[in-house]
Formats: structure tokens, C-alpha cells, sequence
């Protein structure tokens, strides 16, 4: 599945209000992360290893609609973790929907044919099933034998259900380009499209030897798009951040048009990096340091070509420029020729270790009942699961 037209409108609509208003930054997804836990351990994730307290903490259902409310973005992405572990999902997911808010459920679908019977096919939910690439590739990168099989079936069963779905599917080095070919063949004919982007350089996670830097990732991505011209893929992102991917865009990155809200509150500066939390969006928004991050700006940043930060910048683009939009769209992303600029890193602040210090903080506020909150003046109540 493409970007549905009446997803399209709605969010074109939202876009051009907020431009009209003058407003400079507002969301476009909000990531929402209600819980830290997984029922899996992939190598290359950076969120597995926190203390218990954090890992059995959860955010109700109440506590996510009043973040959504307050953020105000016209989408929704669930990732985590695992969402359908949260004994909440389906009255978050019913609220969003209530509310008109585009969903995309991440989830590594090894729950998710067990808990379909929850949620009704809507227009506003999709899930967006967790893909690394085919059987042996996707269970390696997931560290546990046969999660490709389940996934697909779930797919399947979703499909057969009437449910949108789309795979994502993280990149990351070793990965032989005509093998993520063939993938994109096999979800071709599975009927889903995919979202694709490099993995993160999580300074936690386990794997550190096997993240893309930024030059190893555009002509990765030339590559896969030549050699997918004519076989009818259907990529889940705008023409222009897949023309990034492939080097032709020298765009910064735009973080706070993915605002993360979790467990310890609104993070900052974003979804994958993680250096502190305030209380409310209106905090994250005004309060933070917005020009000490990015590619350039910070060491933690260099190499980063996530969709997170870059999908955002590519979207405003988009509005401001759609001729453009419309004939990279038509023509695919260019896969010869010379690259845009790369950004220099000369001037970069060097990475600070946060880490055990904000953990610190988190673990103590839990233990203590006073978890930062969204709400003014209510500290909230973070549920340990069962």
C-alpha cells in the first residue's frame, strides 16, 4: 500500500493551516510509545536494556489520547517495544480512530493474529509489520528462528480481514542489495508496500558494527533503485525522502516534526535519540535547543538518515515546492550522477553520555510515584504490567 489519497488530503490540509498560521514548527507524526517492552531481543536495538522498573512500565490509555490531544499531529505511529503486549492497545486504538488520527500500529506481529479480533478495519489504522528482509536474513536480525514465518501469516490474516498493512524494514550494513531486491519482490506479491530506512546508531544497542554510515547509505539505496525499476514496488514514503535516500537531496533534518512521547514524557530532541524529557509539548517544542542537533550539529547525529527526522523535512518540501514533488514522483528517485553536497561534520559538539544519569532519574521518579506527566500540575501514574 501506497499513501492512501484520502490520507493524503487530510494531511495536505493540515499542512497548508499550519503554514497559513505561520506557525514554524509543528508535528506532522507523533510517535507514541507506551511501553518499552518487547517479546524480542534484536541485536540492533538500543531500547532492550533498561532497568526492570522502566521495562515493566506502561502508559495508560488516558495518558496517551492526552498527549495526542496536546500534540495535536494529524498522525500516530505506535512502535515500542511491542504495542500489542499493552493490555490498553485496543482502547488507545479506538481513540485515535475516534479522534481522526491516521494510525500506523508497529508491531513484530508475533501477537498479532491472536489479537485481531480487538480492532475493526478502519481507514485511519494500518499496521506496519516489522520486516529486516527475507526468512534467514529477518530472523538473524531478530535473533529468534521462524518470527519471519508468523509475521507473514499475520500479514495474511490481517489482509484476509480487511485491515491496510505495510512492512518496515530497517537497513542495515551486510545487507547483499539483491537480496532486499528480492524482498521487495516477495512484498510485491504479498500486496504490501514497504517503509525503508537505515538503522540508527543506537549507543546502546548490542550490534554496533553493522549501521550504514551516510555516503554507504546513498549508494546502497542508488542501487536498490535501480535495480527496481520495472518490477512495480510500492515504497510507504514521499518521492522526495526516497530521492534523499539516494543522495539527491542535501536536506537537514527536521526533529521535532516527529515528536516522541514514552514512559518518561516527551523526549528530546526525538524518537532515536534520547538526551532528556520535559512534561509537555509545549516544553519539548519552545525549550528545546532545536540548532545543537542533527547531522553537523552533534556527533550522535552524524551519519543518521532515519525516516524519522528526514521524512518530516522531505513533507515540507513537498508543500512548498510541489512541481517538484510531482516529477520526482513520476521519474523515481535518480540512481547516477553526482550527489548532493554532503554535510561537513567539522563543527560538530562532541556526543555527551546521558544515559545513566536520565536512567537514574526515571527509575527514581517511578519508584516514587511522581513520573513526569503531560498534564500541568498532575504528577502521573506510571502501571507496571502484570
Amino acid at each position: 500500500m501506497s499513501v492512501p489519497l484520502f490520507q493524503t488530503i487530510k494531511v495536505g490540509a493540515y499542512v497548508a493551516r499550519q503554514t497559513l498560521s505561520g506557525r514554524k514548527r509543528y508535528p506532522l507524526v507523533m510517535m507514541l510509545e507506551p511501553l518499552f517492552q518487547c517479546n524480542l531481543a534484536c541485536a540492533g536495538c538500543g531500547k532492550i536494556d533498561y532497568p526492570k522498573p522502566i521495562m515493566k512500565s506502561r502508559l495508560s490509555a488516558a495518558e496517551c489520547l492526552a498527549a495526542v490531544d496536546e500534540c495535536g499531529a494529524p498522525i500516530v505511529a505506535i512502535p515500542g517495544g511491542e504495542p500489542l503486549i499493552h493490555n490498553e492497545i485496543q482502547q488507545i486504538v479506538e481513540g485515535l480512530v475516534e479522534r481522526g488520527k491516521f494510525i500506523s500500529l508497529c508491531t513484530n506481529a508475533l501477537l498479532l493474529e491472536k489479537k485481531l479480533h480487538l480492532f475493526t478495519p478502519s481507514r485511519y489504522l494500518s499496521f506496519s509489520v516489522h520486516l529486516d528482509g527475507l526468512k534467514a536474513h529477518h530472523d538473524k536480525a531478530v535473533c529468534r528462528e521462524g518470527v519471519f514465518e508468523k509475521a507473514v501469516s499475520a500479514i495474511k490474516a490481517a489482509k484476509a480481514k480487511g485491515f491496510q498493512v505495510n512492512v518496515n524494514c530497517t537497513v542495515f550494513e551486510g545487507h547483499p542489495v539483491e537480496d532486499l531486491a528480492e524482498f521487495m519482490d516477495f512484498c510485491r506479491d504479498l500486496g504490501v508496500g514497504v517503509s525503508m530506512s537505515p538503522g540508527y546508531a543506537y549507543e546502546r544497542a548490542p550490534d554496533q558494527e553493522n549501521f550504514l554510515n551516510r555516503q554507504r547509505t546513498k549508494s546502497f539505496f542508488r542501487d536498490l533503485f535501480e535495480r527496481g525499476k520495472g518490477r512495480g514496488w510500492t515504497f510507504s514514503h514521499s518521492s522526495l525522502f526516497l530521492d534523499f535516500l539516494a543522495g539527491n537531496q542535501d536536506y537537514r533534518c527536521t526533529p521535532w516534526g516527529m515528536p516522541a512521547y514514552n514512559v518518561f514524557g516527551w523526549q528530546k530532541p526525538c524518537y532515536l535519540l534520547g538526551e532528556g524529557y520535559v512534561d509537555t509539548f509545549k516544553e519539548l517544542m519552545e525549550d528545546t535547543d532545536w540548532d545543537s542537533y542533527g547531522t553537523g550539529a552533534y556527533e550522535k547525529c552524524a551519519d543518521c538518515m532515519a525516516h524519522c527526522g528526514y521524512e518530516p523535512t522531505a513533507a515540507l518540501d513537498a508543500s512548498k515546492h510541489p512541481l517538484k514533488a510531482l516529477i520526482t514522483s513520476i521519474r523515481g528517485p535518480r540512481t547516477s550522477g553526482p550527489m548532493a553536497p554532503e554535510i561537513p561534520l567539522h563543527a560538530q559538539r562532541p556526543a555527551i553520555d546521558v544515559y545513566d544519569e536520565l536512567v537514574e532519574e526515571q527509575v527514581h521518579r517511578i519508584e516514587t510515584g511522581n513520573a513526569p506527566g503531560h498534564i500541568p500540575g498532575r504528577s502521573r501514574r506510571v502501571e507496571a504490567a502484570e
